[in-house]
């Protein structure tokens, strides 16, 4: 069993390499002057990611079988030297022994994911004693349905809430589900005309499409199902069918419906439809403030490790994002 010994984030020119790493992306071989090459963009649970350059010789068929060997997700053994080119780290090496696809089984897959940042335990806790709460039979049968099936129990617990842009850590999807339900019950103190057991739901039951729209292997990844249809139209589906399952009424569930359905706010957002009640501009705006706060800091606490500068250029924002 192989272990990671350091991050990539710790890295620096001159470091004798021996680890593992997740293969993000695999480029073309392409010739080059004394034979022929290929390259890889190698990530890990820090987030950021190192290039691979490998250097064959003349035997296109050995290099080529070198490379056939490598898939994108695969977890490879890398020798090597960190040396840096054009201000960027990265590995070379023109031996084929210095690098190794290893088989399942070989390594923890859940060592390149980030781990969760709060105790796993305790947010599932918070969520259980959120639908003890609930008043409406309809509403408190159906998050007990969902919540209670050991499946949804499982993955809900370990899933990622993004693969990149925010809570992209295991337990993610719990955390920001528990963030935005504190939003929604802050908006239900300063509004209390507000139906506190819809926003429990809708801030529970918003983002579940991504238990099928996230794959999580050795890094976080679009499903075929998440590509085709997306975590909006899978959460909406699902849940209307745990809804017909218990019979609850067409106006509480078109309710919910639309609740999950708005939660991105815009149609430019991929909401296939705009908030049109109080609750579903709540939940809204709790997404937002959840989803945006983590992505922020996550950039911050990244970029104070790439530079000692009091500013870094966020690329999604358009513009500088202070860091001290």
């Amino acid at each position: 069993m192989y272990s990671k010994k350091q991050s990539i984030s710790s890295l620096s020119e001159g470091d004798k390499i021996d680890d593992i790493f997740v293969v993000k992306i695999k480029k073309g071989m392409s010739p080059y002057i004394k034979g022929f090459s290929f390259q890889l963009l190698l990530s890990d649970s820090s987030g950021k990611t190192l290039d691979y350059k490998y250097w064959g010789d003349e035997d296109k068929d050995k290099v080529k079988k070198a490379y056939d060997l490598i898939k994108p997700d695969s977890v490879v053994r890398v020798k090597g030297t960190v040396s840096s080119y054009k201000g960027k780290l990265q590995l070379a090496s023109n031996n084929p022994s210095d690098i190794q696809v290893l088989e399942k089984g070989d390594y923890n897959e859940e060592e390149f994911i980030k781990p969760p940042k709060r105790d796993i335990n305790e947010m599932y806790a918070e969520l259980t004693g959120a639908i003890e709460k609930v008043s409406n039979k309809k509403i408190k049968k159906l998050l007990d349905l969902i919540f209670g099936d050991p499946e949804i129990k499982k993955k809900f617990k370990k899933h990622p809430g993004g693969i990149e842009i925010h809570h992209n850590w295991t337990g993610g999807l719990l955390q920001h589900v528990l963030e935005v339900l504190n939003y929604c019950r802050l908006s239900w103190e300063l509004f209390p005309d507000l139906d506190r057991d819809l926003l429990t739901a809708g801030a529970l039951l918003h983002d579940i499409g991504k238990l099928d729209e996230l794959e999580v292997t050795s890094r976080i990844k679009g499903s075929n199902r998440g590509q085709l249809v997306g975590h909006i139209v899978l959460g909406a589906v699902y849940v209307s069918n745990k809804m017909e399952e218990i019979g609850m009424e067409d106006g509480l569930k078109d309710k919910i419906l639309h609740m999950i359905v708005s939660h991105h706010g815009r149609v430019e957002y991929g909401s296939p439809k705009e908030p049109m009640f109080s609750e579903a501009i709540v939940l809204y705006y709790a997404d937002e403030m959840s989803s945006k706060i983590a992505e922020i800091s996550e950039f911050i606490k990244s970029s104070r490790e790439d530079t000692e500068d009091d500013f870094m250029y966020n690329r999604r924002k358009g513009h500088n994002i202070l860091l001290k």
